[in-house]
């Protein structure tokens, strides 16, 4: 029985994923600060609502309002979608403190409580009937604890799963950090793609390479990418290398 896919909506990306995510994987996209980690999962859920795919963003870092300015830079304006229920930001951030968080229709009272994070969203999604999630950033629960990482991932990815949901779980790193954003999170999640700025001769390099992907094959090569106006854009026919001289940069032949 063939793979069902969901494509990424990045330039790029499904062609490194031989098709795109495989339908319900939770993909943990970890990387250092700068290097793209929202925008790719914005553009992820945008691209779904073009394509009549509900989405939940769940922001923890971030206030919404903010969220949705930033989305808007990009051309992706939420609003329409959240007022025809196609799209719904859960607010972890705030609180419920503030008057703009009165607006938010699903809020976590205490963005520490995960069991009450979990309900919050599982709500959320059932309204919505939601086909993708992004969880920015997955770090946020449990940096202080570490130890209880991989719980805090694995229940995420029985909810969100079961729920029928292809998800993204932002994962925060150090700039010089070669894991994944805790221990064990790497075992628990079906994929991991990650996300890397490199400084090369006072020249700063984006990079992505997917370490990891349940149910597919996928490239194994570390390929460049940049940030638009647009969004995100990978370059699939194209191969970054760390050599002694530094990352070089090199075209794949077509043959």
């Amino acid at each position: 029985m063939p793979i069902r896919r969901v494509k990424s909506g990045i330039p790029g990306l499904d062609e490194i994923l031989h098709g795109g995510f495989p339908e319900r994987n939770v993909v943990l996209l970890s990387g250092g600060p700068g290097t793209g980690k929202s925008i790719f999962g914005q553009q992820f859920l945008y691209y779904g609502l073009l394509n009549n795919e509900s989405g939940v963003l769940v922001a923890l870092e971030e206030h919404p309002v903010q969220i949705r300015i930033n989305m808007s830079q990009f051309g992706w304006d939420v609003r329409r979608y959240e007022s025809e229920g196609l799209f719904a930001i859960v607010d972890a951030f705030t609180g419920g403190i503030g008057e703009a968080a009165k607006r938010e229709r699903y809020v976590v009272r205490d963005p520490d409580d995960v069991t009450l994070l979990t309900d919050v969203l599982r709500q959320a999604v059932r309204d919505l009937k939601a086909k993708r999630v992004v969880i920015d950033s997955v770090t946020t629960l449990y940096i202080t604890k570490p130890a209880v990482a991989r719980g805090v991932v694995m229940l995420l990815k029985r909810v969100l799963s079961g729920l029928g949901c292809t998800s993204i779980l932002v994962s925060q790193v150090s700039v010089t950090e070669r894991g994944f954003g805790g221990p064990g999170v790497e075992h628990a999640a079906d994929g991991i793609i990650r996300l890397d700025l490199d400084e090369i001769e006072g020249e700063l390099k984006r990079s992505l390479i997917v370490w990891k992907m349940r149910g597919t094959s996928h490239s194994m090569r570390r390929h460049p990418f940049e940030i638009t106006d647009r969004g995100i854009i990978v370059y699939p026919n194209k191969v970054l290398r760390f050599t002694r001289r530094g990352l070089l940069e090199e075209s794949l032949s077509s043959g």
